[in-house]
């Protein structure tokens, strides 16, 4: 007897239909993760483009994408990333790094009286392009990434012929889609926004700076040398100059300072007009107020000097307010907490914004100058962990020192950038707590500040570039 075999069964519509989903749901999964690889590969590999206008060659590139759809760019300032004042639209954003001053006419020309809106539509119209053709080669890139990820999950799928290259194009498209939807809105929109951008002001959201007006009052052409800066340059805690004047006493400038040290060794007359509290803004390129009175901007004083061949500046101290910043350090259990951190780069990113004005002030200075950059020098050391009682443990030291060393990263690289000379004082061995120490300490006049051989330490590393100058 023969027995009937039933015919399988079909699968029903329903389940054909999901499975068809499913599918295609795999496949849009793969080629929008193919599309994220593609696009993140395009934004690290694609190199910066690098435009010159006004005599400053900056490089422009994106930002790393965040989740917000409008937001600032970044500036690369010294090696600080700061926010740009501008805002743009779209997830990826324009990242703006300046990586050269020329100290040419046209940066003199900036900071003397007169129109500039051609050298700003300059400026604007070279990061425009800039920016397009950095996105014309990321496209490119994006392209060559999916090609190679798509030939890849072609050969996992072990497609061949035609449907390798339908994969292929058709993946291609979409990869493109992807990236045109996601990352073009900002290409399309932030030509035209930096077009409006007429100098580093627009993007950084620095106050422009009026140029610094010659200070009333004779000149000095008998002056070979000047020194800008703080109350390291002014020589804190040392015996007063011999016959100072009023501004010598308020400034509480010393006979130990080594812009003296420098006078004597090379028979220079050099003019000291550094000040205790003194900062970028409030000192050097605007008034400051010492002991009630009122003092002119170091710098309109310098500009009297009209035949001196070099120029030494010492600052930023005061401008990260690092005095307040080692009181905070010693009270509270730890330096590197998130207020103290976020207060110490606010007041980074103010002082870089600053700086670059002080530097491009100085680069309008007349009969081009020799300019010197003080970094500053290293008061401790955390090995010898002697300040623990005054609550500055080794730890807590060695977050002071990287905080110290950036901002001289900071003073270098803008020196570097603007083509001055830059040097560091080498304390090493003399730190606080050493028998032959070069810092003053906490029974000093003016602790933590150099002492009389600290100073001619710094003289000897000015001395030392200034010999090696060309």
């Amino acid at each position: 007897m023969s027995t009937i075999t039933p015919a399988p069964e079909q699968p029903s519509r329903a389940r054909r239909l999901l499975r068809r989903s499913i599918r295609v749901l795999v496949w849009v999964g793969t080629l929008l993760v193919v599309s994220a690889a593609s696009i993140a590969f395009a934004l690290r590999v694609t190199p910066e483009r690098t435009i010159d206008a006004l005599g400053q060659t900056i490089s422009v590139g994106t930002a790393s994408p965040d989740w917000h759809l409008e937001g600032p760019g970044q500036a690369v300032l010294f090696g600080q990333t700061i926010p740009t004042e501008v805002r743009f639209i779209g997830p990826v954003r324009p990242r703006l790094t300046l990586t050269d001053i020329s100290i040419s006419q046209q940066v003199t020309d900036l900071f003397s009286p007169g129109p500039h809106a051609a050298v700003g539509d300059t400026l604007g119209s070279a990061l425009a392009t800039g920016w397009r053709w950095y996105f014309t080669y990321e496209i490119a890139f994006v392209a060559v990434a999916a090609i190679v990820l798509l030939g890849a999950v072609a050969g996992w799928r072990r497609l061949h012929g035609r449907r390798t290259v339908m994969l292929i194009v058709g993946g291609l498209i979409f990869v493109e889609a992807v990236n045109l939807g996601a990352i073009m809105v900002t290409a399309f929109t932030a030509p035209g926004i930096l077009r409006d951008v007429h100098s580093l002001d627009d993007l950084i959201g620095r106050a422009p700076h009026v140029p610094v007006a010659t200070a009333p009052g004779t000149d000095l052409p008998h002056v070979e040398a000047v020194v800008l800066g703080d109350s390291t340059a002014a020589g804190l805690g040392g015996p007063p100059v011999e016959d100072g004047t009023d501004t010598d006493r308020l400034c509480e400038r010393s006979s130990f300072a080594f812009a003296e040290t420098l006078a004597r060794v090379n028979e220079w007359t050099v003019d000291n007009l550094a000040c205790s509290g003194a900062t970028i803004a409030a000192g050097i390129l605007g008034p400051q107020d010492v002991g009630g009175q009122t003092l002119p901007p170091q710098l309109s004083v310098a500009k009297r000097a009209s035949n001196a061949s070099t120029v030494i500046v010492s600052v930023g101290a005061n401008d990260l307010h690092w005095n307040t910043l080692i009181r905070l350090c010693a009270i509270n259990e730890s330096c590197d907490n998130k207020a103290l951190t976020a207060y110490f780069q606010r007041s980074l990113a103010a002082f870089t914004r600053d700086y670059l004005g002080l530097l491009s002030q100085l680069a309008a200075l007349p009969d081009d100058p020799t300019i010197v950059i003080n970094q500053y020098y290293v008061p401790f050391d955390p090995a010898l962990n002697c300040l623990a009682d005054m609550g500055l443990t080794a730890d807590k030291v060695q977050v002071l020192l990287q905080d110290l060393q950036i901002l001289n990263d900071v003073l270098a690289s803008g020196a570097q950038t603007f083509g001055y000379l830059t040097v560091q004082p080498d304390f090493t061995g003399h730190e606080l707590c050493t028998d032959q120490t070069y810092v003053q300490g906490s029974s000093d006049p003016a602790p933590l500040h150099p002492n009389a051989r600290g100073q001619l330490a710094i003289a000897v590393a000015d001395e030392a570039v200034l010999v090696g100058a060309p």
